[in-house]
C-alpha cells in the first residue's frame, strides 16, 4: 500500500509506558514537513503522468506531435517545428525523460521512507534498551535494600529474644532473692 499524505496526517502513536516519549509538537512539525513534501511529490508525479499520457495519446493518434506551448518544462518541446519523424523521436525522448524523472522521484521517496522507518526502529530499540537497563538497575537496587532490611530484621529479632531471656532471668533472680529475703523474717 502506497503511503499518502493523509496517512501521515492521520497517523497516531501509542503512548509510551516507561517515560513521556518525544515532544509531540516536534513530531507534529516533522510530520507536517513530510506531508508537504509528499503532496508536492504526488502533485509533480501526477503532472508528469498527465504530460506523458498526453504525449502518448498524441503519438498514438497522429503518429506525430506538434510543438508544445511555451509552458512545457522541456526545452525540446519549445524547439522549432521539425519534420514528423524528428518530432516523434523528440516526443519519445521527452516521454522517456518524464518516465525517468517519475521513477527517480519514486525511488527517492521509497529510499526516504525506508530511511525514516529504519531510523524509527533504531530509536524505538534504543528507548526499549534504555528502559530495560533502567528497570534492571532499579530492581537490583531494591533487591539490595530488601536484603539489608531482612538482615536488620533478623538482628532485631535476635536482640529481642536475647533481651527477653536476659530480662526473664533477671526478674526470676530478683524473685528468688525476694523469696529468700522474706522467708527468714517469717520465722
Amino acid at each position: 500500500m502506497a503511503l499518502t499524505p493523509e496517512d501521515v496526517v492521520n497517523k497516531r502513536f501509542q503512548p509510551t509506558k516507561f517515560r513521556e516519549g518525544y515532544d509531540q509538537d516536534e513530531v507534529d512539525d516533522f510530520l507536517d514537513e513530510i506531508v508537504v513534501e509528499l503532496r508536492r511529490l504526488t502533485q509533480e508525479n501526477e503532472e508528469l503522468r498527465q504530460r506523458a499520457d498526453a504525449l502518448e495519446s498524441r503519438t498514438a493518434e497522429t503518429g506525430t506531435v506538434t510543438a508544445a506551448p511555451a509552458t512545457a518544462p522541456f526545452p525540446e518541446a519549445a524547439a522549432p517545428a521539425l519534420d514528423p519523424i524528428d518530432e516523434a523521436q523528440s516526443s519519445n525522448s521527452m516521454l522517456q525523460l518524464a518516465r525517468r524523472l517519475h521513477e527517480e522521484h519514486v525511488r527517492e521517496g521509497v529510499a526516504k521512507r525506508d530511511e525514516l522507518i529504519a531510523e524509527g526502529h533504531a530509536t524505538a530499540s534504543k528507548i526499549i534498551e534504555d528502559a530495560e537497563t533502567t528497570a534492571a538497575a532499579q530492581i537490583a537496587k531494591y533487591n539490595a535494600e530488601i536484603a539489608v532490611l531482612e538482615t536488620k530484621t533478623n538482628e532485631l529479632r535476635s536482640f529481642e529474644a536475647e533481651y527477653r531471656l536476659s530480662l526473664r532471668t533477671y526478674i526470676e533472680k530478683q524473685l528468688l532473692d525476694l523469696d529468700a529475703s522474706t522467708t527468714p523474717a517469717a520465722n
